[in-house]
């Protein structure tokens, strides 16, 4: 059953409502589904767009949905959001909301999505898009009926929206590196090394789809392809998990926290896969994802080599590229940093002074800018369901070669 809107929540969004008329631009109401680690991080995103970039739509946050009605009344007073609700169809349902955030686990990512967009609402939804590429694809259908009824559908692969990220596509599509030859791409985590650490959502396939591969390999595989411009076209592929039995979850997870305890319950996912590929212009890759690297929080890196020069970025040092310009004479040719923080970067020119670096979470900020432009001018924005069920694809390829001794899978169209 939803949660009956409080009269003070109706009058707190009508006057949020009215604000953004007053200010000349028409308000986008916004309802987001779920609260935790990506709803804190979009909500971040919300809150911030407008009071940094010139927007034509005021983001407007509505509404918050969660299964629990305290926590999610909690979290909408923390997080900012005008009212909550504890049924996701009736979040739907509300006249304020225009915009649908999905941030649940996979499995309800297409229940969601699809009732959103057949409600007539725009929609954002976390990556990977779905847990199976059937889920992709039906999401996928929806959205292009959707676009055909002026609605946009994004998903949120929110390291695209990194500057430095952003410059290096810029650079790519210039030509400056020529053909690409090489990608390397990795991301390392640790939060699973303990094998104590309880059997949370992110364990189970029911839940999840996948482990590493569909948490972690989502984000490598489509920054990848945004930075070649073009898609991974087959794989072969290895995949491990380690612990295979952990604590069942007491209490409630938090982010990658949690606790547990006691009874033991089976790991039904990857802990770690490694693959390499092809793309479609004969350039070769190599991928790793995994949750085991020990002493590595957040550590993704990609490399491009192409018969002009090479690419590097690391995200823990996200404000810079590392460029070699293979152009120039070997005497004074060599790696160089590139410091992008001047005005003339990508979403630069709308915070701080050269020399002052920004962070994670304004990725999300540029996340929500991008989205609110594409409602606007009528466009539909990217990363698009579509390429969010190109990557399904990938990781579902990834998959099937892994349980076949790593057999070369190429990629289902």
């Amino acid at each position: 059953m939803a949660q009956p809107q409080q009269p003070d929540e109706a009058q707190a969004g009508a006057q949020a409502g009215a604000r953004a008329e007053a200010a000349g631009r028409p308000p986008l109401g916004v309802g987001m589904v779920g609260y935790a680690f990506m709803g804190a991080a979009h909500s971040q995103g919300w809150r911030t767009a407008e009071r940094v970039f010139d927007l034509p739509l005021r983001p407007v946050l509505a509404a918050v949905c969660g299964r629990d009605a305290g926590a999610v009344r909690t979290a909408a007073d923390r997080l900012g959001w005008a009212a909550a609700e504890t049924d996701w169809r009736a979040l739907i349902a509300r006249d304020d909301v225009d915009l649908v955030d999905v941030c649940t686990p996979g499995d309800s990512h297409a229940e969601i999505a699809i009732a959103a967009l057949a409600a007539g609402k725009h929609v954002l939804c976390e990556k990977p898009l779905a847990n199976t590429v059937e889920e992709a694809e039906a999401m996928t259908e929806a959205a292009e009926a959707a676009a055909a009824r002026g609605q946009v559908a994004m998903v949120g692969f929110n390291y695209r929206r990194v500057p430095a990220t952003a410059l290096a596509r810029k650079m790519v599509a210039e030509g400056r590196l020529g053909a690409l030859r090489h990608i390397r791409v990795t991301y390392l985590q640790d939060w699973l090394v303990d094998r104590e650490f309880p059997l949370t959502w992110r364990l189970r396939k029911e839940s999840a789809g996948s482990g590493a591969l569909g948490d972690l390999g989502a984000h490598i595989v489509d920054l990848a392809q945004y930075l070649a411009g073009e898609p991974v076209i087959g794989v072969s592929a290895i995949t491990e998990t380690f612990v295979r039995e952990r604590p069942l979850l007491s209490g409630a997870s938090s982010g990658l926290s949690a606790a547990g305890g006691g009874e033991l319950g089976p790991v039904t996912v990857d802990d770690a896969a490694l693959f390499t590929g092809r793309f479609a212009s004969g350039a070769l890759a190599s991928f790793e994802a995994t949750r085991f690297a020990t002493g590595r929080k957040n550590s993704l890196r990609i490399e491009l080599n192409g018969e002009k020069g090479s690419l590097a970025f690391d995200l823990e040092r996200l404000n810079e590229l590392s460029y070699h310009d293979g152009t120039e004479p070997a005497a004074r040719a060599g790696f160089r940093r590139i410091l992008v923080t001047e005005p003339d970067h990508p979403y630069l020119e709308a915070w701080w002074p050269p020399g002052h670096g920004l962070g994670y979470e304004h990725t999300f900020v540029h996340q929500a800018r991008d989205l609110v432009h594409a409602i606007a001018d009528g466009a539909q924005p990217l990363p698009s369901f579509a390429d969010g069920l190109q990557v399904q694809r990938v990781l579902a390829a990834v998959e099937e070669s892994a349980e076949k001794n790593s057999v070369f899978t190429p990629i289902a169209s």
